[in-house]
């Protein structure tokens, strides 16, 4: 048994290859962003749920984004099993036009009707008028951050995973570092709190697009592609991209409207609920760094041998990413339980926002062995077979069938504490992992999606 887990050493320099890097980049992207969630921390409550509100808009962004990307890197990593540069560059322009149109829809919100926006999460007047400030001038930087986003997945696709790091690592040191002058007032600046923040942000996402574009195109790549090949697009072509890549974008589409609305229920709990679970979600994300790294990894590796034609090769792949995936879990969520009030410790929060983040904190480290199967399966596994409709419909149903339901029942019904309401909405998630495995074992799940384009 361990034998065939470990004993592939050609499947673990590749592995290493590709998830080191782009666990460096989540990692740091992570641990930059709780600095910054630690810095908004230290002006209070109140700004700390204003600015994890408003980073719900870009939440559901990045998850358009995720989907156009994940669109993106099916074929992608597939037409690199084949050595089909050509198609590759018609993978980055559809994608770049799709995401650019749909980044533009969401600046067009962010900046003309942030209240509103915010309105639907919160009634603190307190809230969404700190929140509606940081969201007008962080949504100008939407489209530059979705042509960063769609050009580093179809870079990873190709195995260049150190470019989009190396870029992505140096903004955001750069913005927590103008986060810092800003909000408090260092070094001459004036202290100019949220606001701040959203300046930092705004400067780091513009300078990691024109870097990241200035350096693909400075040298050979698959990516460094001239206007007329990203757009030499014809209708087989587009028929075959929708086709597979729509429902993946709907999934993030339904998948990221529930997370907001798992939100906006913690909202209506109350101030102290929402600004928990952001406390919460923080550790998460930080947890969710190496699996993240390893769903990409496996969706490029399996990609890759499905467009080679090496099917079989693509499910021992799956199973053992699958097995990695569940021990490294376990693991981590243990680690979480030990040091939560270490972890804790870092917030001025009241003590009822202390004790709900610890009911939280607890919640999320007993059940990440089921979410990161499910990142697993669906992102790294069902979609890079191009198994994408099924993907969807377990995906979204879960989340909406069973997750919703219950958010509002636990919520609004049996008015329990919002640890107990989390706890609840992880029904989705086992729903979702059964129907998964069953599908993952079944087999079904591969298609060579590049084979007729």
């Amino acid at each position: 048994m361990f034998g065939r887990l470990f004993g592939d050493k050609s499947f673990y320099a590749t592995l290493f290859r590709i998830t080191v890097p782009i666990a460096v980049q989540q990692l740091l992207m992570s641990l930059l962003n709780a600095i910054d969630v630690v810095m908004i921390g230290q002006l209070g409550e109140t700004s700390v749920a204003a600015v994890g509100l408003a980073n719900q808009i870009y939440f559901l962004l990045a998850l358009l984004l995720f989907g156009i990307g994940c669109g993106a890197t099916i074929f992608a990593a597939q037409f690199w099993g084949r050595g089909d540069v050509r198609n590759i560059r018609r993978v980055l322009g559809i994608s770049l036009l799709w995401g650019v149109a749909g980044s533009g829809l969401f600046t067009v919100l962010a900046t003309l009707a942030p209240g509103w926006a915010l309105g639907v999460y919160s009634k603190d007047p307190a809230v969404v008028a700190a929140g509606s400030g940081y969201l007008r001038l962080v949504g100008l930087s939407y489209v530059v951050t979705a042509i960063t986003f769609i050009y580093s997945s179809v870079l990873r696709s190709t195995e260049n995973v150190k470019l989009p790091m190396a870029v992505s690592v140096s903004a955001l040191s750069l913005k927590t570092g103008l986060s810092y002058l800003l909000i408090f007032g260092h070094l001459g600046f004036p202290a100019l709190g949220v606001m701040g923040a959203a300046i930092g942000t705004l400067v780091a996402r513009y300078l990691e697009c024109i870097i990241l574009l200035a350096l693909t195109y400075a040298r050979p790549s698959p990516a460094a592609a001239r206007p007329r090949e990203l757009f030499a697009l014809d209708a087989p072509f587009l028929r075959q991209f929708f086709k597979t890549t729509l429902p993946v974008v709907l999934a993030e589409v339904a998948w990221s409207l529930g997370m907001t609305t798992y939100n906006a229920v913690y909202a209506r709990i109350g101030t102290e609920s929402i600004a928990a679970v952001n406390i919460a979600s923080t550790v998460e994300n930080l947890a969710f760094v190496l699996f993240i790294s390893m769903s990409n990894a496996c969706a490029i590796m399996i990609g890759n041998k499905i467009g080679a034609d090496e099917a079989e090769k693509a499910h021992v792949y799956a199973w053992r990413f699958l097995a990695l995936g569940l021990i490294g879990a376990l693991a981590v969520g243990v680690a979480i339980l030990l040091s939560a009030e270490t972890i804790l410790s870092f917030f001025k929060i009241s003590a009822m926002t202390h004790a709900s983040a610890r009911g939280v904190l607890t919640v999320m480290a007993l059940v990440l062995w089921i979410k990161v199967s499910n990142l697993m399966m669906i992102v790294g596994i069902l979609r890079s077979g191009g198994d994408t409709r099924f993907a969807f419909f377990v995906d979204a149903g879960s989340v909406w069938f069973v997750g919703v339901p219950l958010a509002f029942l636990g919520a609004f019904y049996f008015h329990l504490p919002v640890y107990w309401v989390v706890l609840l909405v992880i029904g989705d998630e086992a729903v979702k992992s059964v129907l998964s495995f069953r599908r993952v074992f079944s087999k079904r799940w591969v298609n060579n999606v590049v084979q007729y384009v």
